[in-house]
């Protein structure tokens, strides 16, 4: 059975959300290689890195790149802005030699999709296992408590001149979020991601050997706290 993130990164999705944010992506990256010690020529690792545009900016600080992603449409996007190496993959199995990496990244909440928790953790697993010892791994999430307070149950957005219908629920064990999306010509689709804490991916994390050792709530580098709109967590390999 085919799983909704393999349906849903195509070019519905990239119709619909044509624009992300590329200053956003800069101000993100710009914080994490400040906090990691940084040093041009690092070899670097984008995992879900959809159409490119953080690998970019990994690129233009002089990082050596790597961006991986599931969705063959998003990668035909990312190979217009930047001329870093690009994979399609599944972040469950990676193709990248173990050790090999200095900073492994999974950013914009391109984590939480899978019907089970030892997924995500075998998925963690795969990410850690890339790094070289004390490499550095960067995981920007939501924050689930303040979608679970804030959600935005339904709203039409307007998408290059078309209405769009989007629904928003907690499932009933409370455990995700989930979007329902109809397009102006009668598609729908569907996401569903996991509501991880940041005490829940730490923990994870640990178990595959990495001490978190900064906690950010946005990308200029503000404390974690319950109204921020980021978990966003560097840690480093034991």
């Amino acid at each position: 059975m085919t799983e909704w993130f393999e349906e849903w990164f195509g070019d519905e999705y990239l119709r619909l959300y044509p624009h992300r944010d590329a200053v956003e992506a800069e101000r993100a990256i710009a914080l994490i290689l400040a906090r990691v010690g940084f040093v041009p020529g690092w070899r670097l690792l984008d995992v879900a890195c959809g159409a490119g545009r953080h690998a970019r900016a990994l690129e233009v600080a002089g990082a050596r790149c790597v961006g991986l992603d599931l969705s063959a449409a998003q990668l035909r996007v990312a190979r217009t802005i930047t001329g870093a190496p690009l994979v399609r993959a599944d972040m469950r199995a990676l193709p990248i030699r173990p050790g090999s990496i200095d900073l492994t990244l999974n950013l914009f909440t391109s984590f939480g999709y899978f019907d089970r928790d030892e997924e995500h953790v075998a998925a963690l697993r795969e990410m850690v296992a890339t790094l070289r010892p004390r490499g550095w791994f960067v995981i920007d999430f939501l924050n689930a408590q303040l979608v679970r307070n804030r959600l935005i149950r339904r709203e039409t957005q307007r998408v290059q001149g078309a209405d769009v219908e989007v629904e928003r629920s907690v499932s009933p064990d409370n455990r995700y979020v989930c979007k329902t999306i109809r397009s102006d010509g009668g598609r729908r689709f569907t996401e569903r991601v996991r509501l991880f804490g940041a005490d829940e991916i730490e923990a994870m994390l640990a178990e595959s050997g990495v001490t978190v050792r900064e906690r950010f709530g946005d990308y200029d580098g503000s404390p974690l706290g319950p109204e921020s709109p980021r978990t966003l967590l560097l840690g480093q390999i034991e």
